[in-house]
């Protein structure tokens, strides 16, 4: 079949990398425009393009597909011009509208990293550990109008364990995308079974996950040790979960785990420092153990290396 591919990130590029050894024609390439990253801000290729540009596909960029612009027209006219049978998408992080979601002979295909109807949205990896779930997986979906709304064609989960981070959880369901896009799309006629047997999804357990913003990341101490682990695994590796130091800086928390110990003390107390981490009273009277932190303008530091700081004391409040 003539695939067009659409994404942008490293969960895109896994799926890409898989089918690109099918005997499926890749016709283009669609990854967002190249833009300012990192520290240094400099302007890079995505993932998804310096895959391609490694395989000689031909890569497109436009800035967007809209209908009322010169610009958006003339992307669906490029894309039409390709005569895909089918388009994968795996965040691409541009909004298709229906004229390009009806353009390919068998419309678009989304890897979506959730068992939808359960977490739609910008933030699935990260709102299914935060949330506590147990399982999560990736739902190849018939892409429609609404925001991940479309009928599901075909699910594969996943464990989600207890020291699963945001960082290895997504790399688990990339590669289960992966798999997953290239099951469907074995040959013209597996895809047609799988588009008669779609199921539509059940609106009633629905929920959304929104996008991840760099204040909600912030510890409150009052929160039970449980709560506040996950909170922590879902924001490593971004945006970090931190609480700020005497000084007012922040402190990122990149692990942590619950401790057995209990405690009468202050929300944010440290009750203990040494070789296994610091220990902390959260909600509830529960501890959390913090086993790797960053100071400012320094790297992360395991539960020996913050010991040998001498950074925290017994009874500061963080």
């Amino acid at each position: 079949m003539k695939i067009i591919f659409a994404g942008t990130p490293d969960f895109s590029a896994e799926a890409l990398n898989k089918l690109i050894v099918t005997k499926h024609d890749i016709v283009a390439v669609y990854t967002q425009p190249d833009r300012p990253s990192g520290r240094g801000q400099k302007v890079s290729a995505s993932p998804v393009k310096q895959l391609a540009l490694q395989h000689g596909l031909t890569v497109m960029q436009p800035e967007n597909f809209k209908s009322n612009s010169e610009e958006g027209l003339s992307a669906q006219q490029q894309l039409a011009d390709f005569q895909a049978d089918v388009m994968v998408v795996a965040a691409y992080g541009l909004i298709l509208p229906q004229v390009v979601l009806d353009t390919p002979k068998y419309g678009c295909l989304n890897i979506h990293a959730s068992l939808l109807p359960r977490w739609r949205g910008a933030a699935p990896i990260q709102r299914a550990i935060q949330a506590g779930d147990q399982q999560s997986g990736v739902t190849i979906m018939q892409m429609a109008k609404g925001l991940d709304t479309g009928d599901m064609l075909y699910k594969v989960s996943c464990d989600i364990t207890a020291t699963d981070t945001a960082s290895t959880l997504h790399d688990k369901l990339s590669q289960l995308g992966a798999e997953a896009i290239c099951e469907v799309l074995e040959n013209e006629q597996c895809l047609q079974q799988y588009q008669a047997n779609r199921v539509v999804q059940d609106e009633a357990l629905s929920n959304y996950a929104h996008k991840i913003v760099k204040a909600e990341a912030k510890i409150d101490w009052a929160q039970p040790a449980q709560y506040l682990d996950l909170h922590i695994r879902a924001f490593n590796p971004v945006p970090v979960a931190f609480c700020l130091v005497a000084d007012g800086s922040p402190l990122r928390i990149w692990s942590a785990e619950p401790a057995k110990e209990t405690h009468t003390s202050k929300y944010g107390e440290i009750l203990a420092v040494d070789k296994q981490g610091v220990l902390v009273a959260c909600g509830a009277g529960t501890t959390l153990r913090l086993t790797s932190l960053q100071w400012a303008g320094g790297k992360a530091l395991n539960a020996v290396q913050i010991f040998q700081t001498q950074k925290l004391q017994v009874g500061q409040i963080l």
